[in-house]
């Protein structure tokens, strides 16, 4: 079978993973970069060595040689050319969060299903971490038993990245829409995907950004103004859902805390298990609480073999060799929570879905 070929739309941090990604795979060849900075475009093009290099994702687009392209762009940005790239013929990854409200989620899945033969795939990346797998594997085969309750957090206490991470025009949101989204989409992916009932959050404009604060380094965007700052400092969430189950999230850019910290749990009425910080199962037999860890390479999350797993899973079923586990319609049902989040927070009163 041939090779992918393959185009990267947007050049910001998270494309390197991409580019990585599709570089290792034996089943993909990367043939073009685009970013509307020329000059980035320009020597990412000729850092990696090949002919193809645009400002303009239209015009990338219009190249039949490309069969998928994955989208790195700004989040207010992904449902424009995501239906573009679905109408031009191309298989295509999107980053999370599918893009920035219910209505272009339903969009872009309206357009992916006038596509079939297209690959719309999701950058849900923690799903493809090893823990996250081998947890999977036991809650399949009923470790668990049913899960009916969730717990997420992820908390920095200073790293807000600025620049279009805190532009909310263009991001959509703060911590929720950037970090949130990870691991509710971990928690409710392992939960079966039970469809969303309710949600209750707040979103809470504190701290800022804390530009003032010396001696303790963070992530900042390539675009980091200290002066710029339209997002939340961190939120919190209940969700419920249609079969009883409810997941508890809170997460932050920025917080008056101990640590930074990422802790993910899963309850079930058989068992329960962290998968962060790192997987452990909980259990019980002969009547007595058993706690288990199993003997795996990665016991928390590992960011460059989720994504190359991530890339060749995507290049498989492009190839129809799989079919994809993070297709547009769980991007409109996360979207649907996130949104609700935030709508709750600003009304004060719990957001029900029909």
């Amino acid at each position: 079978m041939s090779k992918i070929k393959v185009g990267v739309i947007g050049l910001g941090s998270i494309s390197e993973m991409h580019i990585q990604g599709y570089l290792k795979s034996q089943d993909a060849e990367l043939i073009a970069v685009t970013d509307m900075n020329e000059s980035r475009a320009k020597q990412k093009a000729e850092a990696l060595n090949i002919d193809l290099y645009y400002t303009d994702y239209r015009k990338m687009l219009e190249n039949k040689e490309i069969d998928a392209v994955s989208i790195c762009t700004w989040n207010n940005s992904h449902a424009e050319i995501a239906i573009a790239a679905l109408e031009a013929g191309k298989h295509v990854l999107i980053e999370k969060p599918l893009c920035k409200t219910v209505e272009e989620a339903l969009a872009i899945e309206e357009a992916a299903k006038k596509h079939p033969e297209q690959i719309l795939q999701i950058g849900y990346v923690r799903r493809f971490g090893t823990n996250t797998q081998v947890l999977k594997r036991f809650i399949d085969n009923g470790d668990l038993g049913e899960i009916y309750y969730a717990k997420a957090s992820c908390l920095r206490v200073l790293g807000n990245p600025g620049g279009w991470f805190a532009d909310k025009e263009r991001s959509g949101g703060g911590p929720l829409i950037d970090l949130g989204v990870h691991v509710i989409d971990l928690c409710w992916y392992l939960m079966g995907k039970p469809k969303v009932q309710s949600v209750s959050g707040n979103a809470y404009n504190k701290l800022g950004n804390r530009s003032n604060i010396e001696y303790k380094s963070f992530y900042k965007a390539a675009d980091y103004d200290s002066k710029q700052n339209t997002v939340e400092d961190m939120a919190n969430a209940l969700i419920r859902f249609e079969n009883g189950a409810s997941l508890f999230v809170d997460v932050s850019f920025t917080l008056h805390a101990d640590k930074e910290e990422v802790r993910v749990s899963l309850h079930g009425d058989k068992g329960g298990a962290d998968i962060e910080p790192s997987l452990q199962i909980f259990t019980e037999k002969n009547n007595i609480m058993l706690n288990s860890t199993p003997q795996i390479d990665h016991l928390t999350f590992d960011f460059n073999n989720g994504f190359q797993s991530e890339i060749d899973h995507f290049v498989a079923s492009a190839q129809g060799k799989e079919k994809s586990i993070s297709p547009v319609e769980d991007g409109v049902e996360m979207m649907k929570i996130l949104t609700g989040v935030y709508k709750s927070s600003e009304k004060q009163a719990e957001i029900r879905f029909d």
